[in-house]
């Protein structure tokens, strides 16, 4: 609790936005202490964030700098936010931003009396606390401001810090872009279903429970993912005969696997240049 701030400027409230939001407020932070902006709201999610209790702002005028500053906004929304907001973010304040491809330098450079910067890249899964969040510290992060990312981050879910922010592509491919993968995995594996004689709702209902199953077992379980891919293998049985295909090194998984996240790295590089 000591780590959490004494108040806070969120400044977006889309799905993430709201995510970690709703993270803060089960963690304790007083909804009196947070300030809002999103000009974009429309009625329903704008009452929705009013009834959490959270202080609703058109603008940042008359705004004093926060301890916290994060930014939950869409990353071609950066230059016009940062020209009303570069006020805000005083020597004190911590910013925290989940922009994809905008670096430290990108931040930095528009936001010159922030105090310190965290660059993050959480993913979907945070609407329901099991995101999980890759995050690296500028150069003048403190211990304190460090703890206080570490809790305001780790509200929706796993956290991973990183030594080097030049991971952050490759987090983005993997963790950041990863849901919409299992995701297609289930429409694939549906249309497998049915192709194979299932009606087509019964196939989606099998593939989609499948999923949410194993993902399960995959969390509570202290097995890696290969054991428990070994505990579901009888030797020449049906699993064994699908993993054959799956696990070819030359049409299988692994090499598709590998250039959809070396193209959804490319493409963030590209993003952040």
């Amino acid at each position: 609790m000591s780590a959490l701030p004494s108040s806070l400027l969120l400044v977006g409230a889309g799905k993430m936005g709201t995510a970690m939001l709703d993270g803060w407020l089960a963690l304790g932070l007083d909804p009196k202490h947070i300030t809002c902006i999103d000009p974009g709201l429309t009625d329903e999610p704008r009452e929705a964030l009013a009834a959490k209790g959270v202080n609703l702002v058109a603008s940042p005028a008359d705004l004093t700098p926060p301890p916290v500053l994060v930014l939950a906004i869409k990353p071609q929304m950066l230059d016009s936010a940062a020209q009303s907001l570069a006020s805000v973010a005083g020597p004190a304040t911590l910013l925290i931003s989940i922009l994809a491809g905008k670096t430290i330098a990108d931040l930095r450079a528009r936001f010159p009396s922030a105090g310190a910067v965290v660059r993050a890249m959480p993913n979907t899964p945070a609407a329901v606390g099991r995101g999980v969040t890759a995050a690296v510290c500028g150069p003048k992060v403190s211990e304190r401001q460090r703890a206080t990312a570490d809790a305001l981050l780790g509200a929706v879910g796993r956290l991973e810090w990183l030594d080097d922010e030049s991971l952050i592509d490759a987090v983005t491919a993997v963790s950041g872009s990863g849901p919409a993968y299992v995701f297609h995995l289930v429409e694939a594996l549906a249309a497998a279903g049915a192709a194979a004689g299932l009606p087509s709702p019964l196939a989606m209902r099998l593939a989609r429970a499948t999923v949410e199953g194993a993902g399960e077992l995959l969390y509570r379980s202290p097995q890696d993912a290969a054991t428990l891919r070994q505990n579901v293998t009888s030797p020449a049985g049906t699993t064994a005969a699908a993993l054959d295909v799956l696990m070819d090194e030359t049409r299988g998984l692994p090499p598709l696997m590998r250039e959809a996240v070396a193209a959804a790295k490319r493409r963030a590089v590209e993003l952040s240049g």
